[in-house]
């Protein structure tokens, strides 16, 4: 029986990039089904209580850094405290997303998210600006400008407006979040339970 996955993200965020790796590699070394999902994290916090990066109280804004620090020097990964286009509107990147995934299947989708992440977290790119997204998918391999004209499509918005209401409706209320045989786990520092579920499943 094929074990699958359930990937729900926000490709701006840090924790999706610091996780996506990892969880690439685990999901190939089992032979997981990933069924990627971007969805609108403005859209979750607003039913879950969650608050965008500007609004939250300066503790928590300077633990956030601290803990980016953390897992980057442990992951081994770069990443820019300080990014230069960042808080940044992850809608088209999400939808970009999404074209890729209903063009040419998860994989796609999966890659191309990681190059995203990279984007905003290490090499300083607007994933706002659409030639810049488009120059991101072609760089994995795909058609960028196509996709950059199908992510404004009707189909892929109403795509994105269904994973944000399956986001909300599984409780989601942060990004990385997984599910696997119906349990949900926040956050690339959860990837470890993440494996054990996929091992048992």
């Amino acid at each position: 029986m094929t074990k699958s996955c359930t990937y729900y993200l926000a490709p701006q965020s840090p924790y999706v990039y610091l996780g996506h790796q990892r969880f690439t590699a685990m999901t190939q070394q089992h032979g997981v089904d990933i069924d990627i999902r971007p969805c609108d994290i403005g859209r979750v916090f607003g039913t879950s209580g969650g608050l965008p990066l500007p609004k939250r109280a300066p503790q928590r804004q300077a633990y956030r850094l601290l803990e980016l620090e953390r897992w980057s020097r442990f992951l081994g990964l770069p990443l820019n405290l300080h990014p230069a286009f960042f808080p940044v509107d992850g809608d088209p990147a999400a939808r970009l997303i999404i074209a890729a995934k209903l063009a040419e299947g998860n994989d796609a989708a999966m890659r191309l998210t990681g190059a995203v992440g990279r984007a905003v977290w290490v090499e300083e790119r607007n994933i706002a600006d659409a030639g810049t997204l488009s120059a991101i998918a072609a760089e994995t391999g795909l058609d960028g400008a196509a996709l950059v004209d199908s992510a404004d499509s009707a189909a892929v918005r109403a795509e994105y407006d269904r994973y944000t209401d399956d986001a909300i409706a599984a409780n989601v209320f942060g990004a990385p979040w997984y599910i696997v045989d119906g349990v949900g786990y926040w956050g690339q520092d959860r990837l470890d339970f993440v494996e054990r579920a996929l091992q048992q499943a």
